[in-house]
């Protein structure tokens, strides 16, 4: 295969931090590569050098053999370097077509715009991926599959010869996973070259042609996808074997009462009559498809939806959840989905963040605060949960997403529950955090804590949980646990539950 772009010992620091050093790479015509490695570990740099949102301390592009010693984002996009983030960069008030078409109109020196041609251009774009989506219709009504090929078919119209993929797979279903590989397979048959950013190390393995590794700003692995194992990645990754943990049951757990029952809770169109009981020292873990109702279910056992009917009981008395702070004061804590719009304040310090719940606390109490009587706590959880950060006084917004999630789970541990709600706790941090995560959630059960584990994450749910349940359609379709059936045959129950 041909060349398309190359780098040549990229360097990039900020301050004192080393993001990239030395990083030489190059990508084929065609070709998808699969680029990983820890957050921290220079991707997003990397992206946003080849994007010319960056500019290298040293090092040389090459596209197509012509040097450059920088790009900025008009030549990036003129050399065919699309790049597609997370939130698609999308607006979601525009229609389908105006948002394919917009960069076209932008860089154009035209005053006024001829919409009859911007719809013929976007239909024309958008008729390569799809044609199921109509032109007219408001991005924001799309779903996330959806709304992803506007955002490729957008690329394909600035005439892209590099698609940057950054974490494509997030909020997907399993079976619009599959469809979204088919349809970047057909792209990199048309001779476009596709970057894939992921922290899931399976799908890179299953797509991608070769992968590159990156650790603190420095490449450790070039080479075909079929010539490395996961656990070898794992290893590239991260410097150390990951290992992996099983989730039995205890005996003596199992004999305890339950510490956290749930009864009919109903909250329609999202579920229905959904019971289960936890034990202390217990994880249960809770999956589904989107739209099972997994998600509003974690969401009404922390009072942040009211649920219509059903009822909650906690160490044996009964319990009205109406709010969180009535959570808090039930001991129940909450680490949500998205960690940077819902549970952190990201230009705030650490500390300030771990003790937030106590500061609302102390409004709801009409009790006096002062911040320097809890200035050690911050710095007592640092250390505690090993968050990787100069101080506790640094800004949540300075730190990896792995620290971050800590951060999140030091402020739930601070309120001292019996009981903590996790939904998709692991979501977006790399393979090593994960897996300390996971270390994280055994040794909390182990101190006798109950966790509500909500995730589709498969071998999260195995490694972690002592039961599962499965919803469907807002149903409790099936409960397993973790002993009785292999990954493969828990994708399959899920799948098959779902049809």
């Amino acid at each position: 295969m041909t060349a398309f772009l190359r780098l040549e010992n990229i360097a990039k620091r900020f301050g004192g931090v080393v993001a990239l050093d030395g990083v030489s790479l190059e990508i084929s015509q065609g070709e998808i590569l699969g680029l990983v490695g820890e957050n921290g570990s220079g991707k997003s740099t990397l992206i946003k050098v080849l994007s010319g949102i960056y500019t290298p301390d040293h090092g040389d592009i090459y596209i197509d053999n012509k040097c450059y010693k920088y790009l900025t984002p008009r030549q990036a996009i003129k050399e065919g370097i699309s790049v597609i983030y997370q939130d698609f960069a999308l607006c979601p008030n525009l229609t389908v077509a105006e948002n394919i078409a917009i960069a076209r109109l932008m860089f154009s020196d035209k005053k006024l715009v001829n919409w009859r041609e911007l719809y013929q251009t976007a239909a024309k774009s958008l008729s390569q991926l799809t044609d199921h989506i109509p032109l007219d219709v408001e991005v924001g009504v799309l779903s996330t599959a959806d709304r992803q090929i506007v955002a490729i078919a957008r690329a394909l119209l600035e005439n892209a010869r590099l698609i940057v993929m950054d974490e494509p797979t997030t909020a997907l279903t399993e079976k619009e996973i599959t469809a979204l590989f088919s349809l970047l397979k057909k792209i990199r048959d048309q001779g476009i070259s596709i970057m894939f950013v992921s922290h899931k190390l399976q799908e890179v393995k299953q797509l991608c042609d070769r992968i590159v590794v990156l650790r603190d700003g420095h490449k450790m692995f070039d080479g075909p996808a079929q010539e490395v194992d996961l656990p070898t990645l794992q290893v590239y990754m991260t410097g150390r074997v990951i290992e992996t943990i099983s989730a039995m049951p205890t005996e003596s757990s199992m004999a305890k009462p339950p510490l956290f029952r749930v009864i009919d809770l109903t909250l329609p169109p999202y579920f229905y009559n959904v019971s289960f009981e936890l034990r202390y020292g217990e994880v249960i873990g809770i999956t589904g498809l989107l739209g099972s109702g997994r998600r509003e279910l974690a969401l009404a056992l922390v009072g942040l939806m009211q649920p219509l009917g059903g009822t909650i009981y906690i160490e044996g008395k009964q319990v009205k959840i109406k709010r969180i702070w009535d959570a808090w004061k039930n001991g129940i804590a909450y680490i949500p989905e998205d960690r940077i719009t819902e549970g952190l304040h990201l230009p705030c310090s650490i500390t300030a963040n771990v003790i937030l719940p106590t500061l609302i606390a102390g409004f709801y109490k009409r009790t006096f605060f002062r911040y320097s009587q809890y200035k050690n706590v911050g710095e007592q959880w640092r250390s505690i949960l090993n968050i990787k950060a100069p101080n506790a006084e640094t800004p949540v917004k300075n730190l990896s997403g792995g620290n971050q999630q800590k951060v999140v789970l030091a402020k739930c541990l601070a309120t001292k529950p019996k009981i903590v709600v996790m939904n998709c706790p692991t979501m977006g941090i790399d393979v090593g955090s994960k897996a300390d995560f996971h270390k994280m959630i055994r040794s909390l059960s182990a101190q006798g804590l109950g966790i509500v584990l909500i995730t589709d994450d498969i071998p999260e749910l195995l490694q972690t949980c002592d039961k599962i349940l499965i919803l469907k359609n807002g149903k409790v379709a099936h409960e397993t646990t973790p002993a009785s059936l292999t990954e493969e045959e828990l994708y399959t129950l899920l799948l098959q539950e779902n049809t």
